[in-house]
């Protein structure tokens, strides 16, 4: 860890002026963002006394390097430019309140000739009535589930309804009455788009005409004794009471607004929020966060508007009207303005102090306050488990680092063909998913697993290398504007060429390969010949799961009962699960691929077309030469070739003759 005296620049160099400052690792890597009113101040506070801070900040500064800053003109001005890097760096110091999830909504797309009612994230699209948002997802899944008895509109993809089109059977939910099969005609495209209407009128808070339509039509068919068609539609009724009985009616029917309560104590803060649409409880979400700084409550607040609206992340839509919150962040004014910007419309912050709101804000307090309390009741067997694991790993293989991050890497293939690798990535003995990475492996390299082993560590660390100089070259290339080299305010040329873009950049403390002494040679030898000494290797072999370390003629063997070695199984296993994925996934193609090579006259584009079109090679196989020709670019005389190539009663091509008790594919 670095001391931050090397680092800490003189008090005189910082301005005290506002502005955004950013704390950055050996790696160049930033690991945390923040802003000031006064740099001057705010920056002598992490260097005063570094023993005193809190434990997450404490950590943060001795694993950071050097401190940089930009002057802004005003705190607005701080905040915005604070999210962008915030969102562009994510920072593994800062605070981050948002999963890798958006909202889920019920979208029924009105622009399609069949409108399609499903849940949806992401951005919105045009022509597409929304709902929501709703939270948990499987809410508004069985919400949806619920409606279809009422309104069955399609709920299918393109490619369900293009196939149902083609064969004229519908599927199995127009069989069961959940949809009105307009893909076989069972209902025409205008009474079609009368349901869709009617699905997007009774969600937009107006069931009361429905549930009354359905009460009349109940009590006629009891008049004609017709019992079946009475108990079917008050069967209709219940469902449409009970989609609205889950939504509760908490405020007037008015009200759009989210509702946000926290709980803290020193170290954590539980945030929840409730999502109030048209006076009822569309959704609720929560998170827990740790705490870098002593950060006030009014400051967790700013943090929180700050990423719940962030621009780029959220429709303007997502944003309601009144936002309600437990203290005022004490630049209210300032963020009121930014909200107002990303809406395009005025936007209420305030805390409720009586009535129903302020009620609803208790019931929320007492969300967060559970989610809290159920946190530290889990995270402490977690953390105290991973961290024991971890500290076991470094003192059996007495490595003089701690194990921040380790990379695992797999070899698969079958019978040397196909040959892919996986990397997975684990830092503080948790998975980063978003890290993982796949290679392919041809030519030489695919010819033993060593060979594998040694190419795709090579690949890795080489790309680390070239990406490291990329980002020293981009340092040498930001202008000082005050005269002090990396501290003054800085023109920040690596804007334009963020981390987050450099996929190798940091490099692991440890690097596991699924194998024995052969493969943790290869990947030693791999690491000696890049000139990288700083990453340490060991290998963990399958058969007695021994771990191996380089030029050592005996393993590493850890208790059975070890955590360490529970965590690195974790990650084998984790590495092998990816790669065979990836293997399968390539295998697949290839067959495929093989199977249209030996049609001639037929290229890449037409084969994407026809793998797309029908789904598979069976369905390939089967299809008619008339089916064949709904392809787009495929005529009559390619269809014929194809059929007769391929097609029922042609003989399988030898290159992709599978063995059915192996699955490996043969050329014999």
């Amino acid at each position: 860890m670095a001391d931050p005296t090397t680092y800490r620049p003189r008090t005189g160099e910082i301005p005290t002026e506002p502005g955004v400052y950013r704390f950055r690792d050996e790696h160049r890597r930033v690991i945390y963002v923040g802003k000031a009113k006064n740099l001057r101040s705010r920056l002598n506070s992490y260097f005063a006394n570094p023993g005193s801070l809190m434990p997450r900040t404490r950590a943060m500064v001795y694993t950071a390097t050097s401190v940089e800053w930009t002057m802004v003109g005003s705190e607005l001005e701080a905040l915005q430019l604070e999210y962008t890097w915030i969102k562009e760096f994510t920072p593994k110091f800062n605070i981050m309140f948002r999963d890798d999830k958006s909202y889920p909504y019920l979208a029924v797309t009105m622009g399609e000739k069949f409108p399609r009612a499903q849940v949806m994230r992401g951005e919105r699209k045009k022509d597409t009535r929304y709902f929501g948002p709703f939270y948990p997802a499987k809410a508004i899944r069985e919400t949806l589930d619920t409606l279809l008895r009422v309104f069955p509109v399609r709920t299918c993809s393109k490619g369900v309804f293009n196939r149902a089109q083609r064969t004229g059977r519908p599927c199995l939910l127009g069989y069961i009455g959940k949809c009105s099969a307009p893909c076989v005609g069972w209902i025409s495209e205008e009474d079609h788009r009368a349901l869709a209407e009617q699905l997007c009128t009774f969600m937009s808070g107006e069931p009361k005409p429905f549930i009354l339509r359905l009460e009349k039509e109940m009590a006629r068919a009891v008049e004609e004794l017709d019992y079946e068609t009475a108990a079917r539609v008050r069967d209709d009724i219940a469902a449409l009471k009970r989609v609205f009985e889950r939504n509760t009616v908490v405020l007037p029917e008015d009200t759009d607004a989210d509702v946000f309560a926290i709980e803290e104590d020193e170290l954590e803060a539980a945030v929840q929020v409730f999502h109030v649409r048209g006076g009822r409880i569309r959704g609720q979400r929560g998170w827990v966060v740790e705490k870098v700084e002593e950060t006030s409550t009014p400051e967790l607040v700013e943090h929180l508007m700050q990423q719940v609206y962030g621009e780029g992340d959220i429709s303007n839509n997502d944003i309601p009207r009144e936002v309600l919150v437990p203290v005022l962040p004490s630049n209210a004014e300032h963020l009121s303005v930014w909200l107002r910007g990303l809406r395009g419309a005025r936007v209420d912050m305030r805390v409720p102090q009586r009535g129903d709101k302020a009620t609803l804000m208790q019931t929320v307090a007492q969300n967060a306050a559970d989610s809290l309390r159920l946190h530290k009741s889990k995270r402490a067997g977690d953390l105290t488990t991973r961290s024991a694991a971890l500290q076991e790993l470094q003192a059996a293989l007495d490595l003089p680092v701690p194990l921040m991050r380790i990379e695992c890497f797999d070899i698969s293939h079958v019978q040397g063909t196909n040959v892919v690798a996986s990397m997975v990535v684990v830092e503080d003995g948790l998975p980063r998913k978003a890290e993982y990475r796949k290679f392919n492996i041809t030519g030489d390299a695919a010819r033993d697993d060593t060979a594998s082993m040694y190419d795709v560590i090579s690949r890795r660390f080489r790309n680390y290398l070239r990406d490291k100089d990329a980002a020293a070259e981009v340092e040498s290339r930001e202008s000082p504007i005050d005269g002090v080299d990396g501290l003054a305010d800085t023109v920040m040329a690596d804007t334009t060429t963020p981390t987050s873009s450099r996929k190798f950049a940091y490099p692991p403390n440890l690097v596991v390969v699924d194998g024995g002494k052969p493969q943790v040679a290869a990947a030693s030898r791999a690491l000696g010949d890049l000139g990288v000494h700083d990453v340490f290797v060991i290998g963990l072999a399958k058969r007695l799961e021994e771990v191996w370390v380089p030029d050592s003629e005996f393993p590493v063997i850890l208790p059975r009962a070890s955590q360490g070695l529970f965590m690195l199984q974790r990650i084998r296993d984790e590495a092998h699960r990816f790669a065979i994925t990836f293997h399968r996934q390539k295998r697949g193609k290839s067959m495929t691929e093989s199977v249209l090579d030996t049609v001639p006259g037929l290229g890449p584009a037409r084969r994407k077309a026809l793998v797309k079109h029908f789904g598979s090679v069976k369905k390939l196989r089967a299809a008619t030469v008339a089916e064949l020709q709904e392809v787009p670019g495929v005529g009559p005389a390619l269809a014929a070739e194809i059929s007769g190539r391929i097609g029922p009663g042609a003989e399988e091509p030898a290159a992709v003759q599978l063995n059915t008790a192996t699955g490996e594919v043969s050329d014999s």
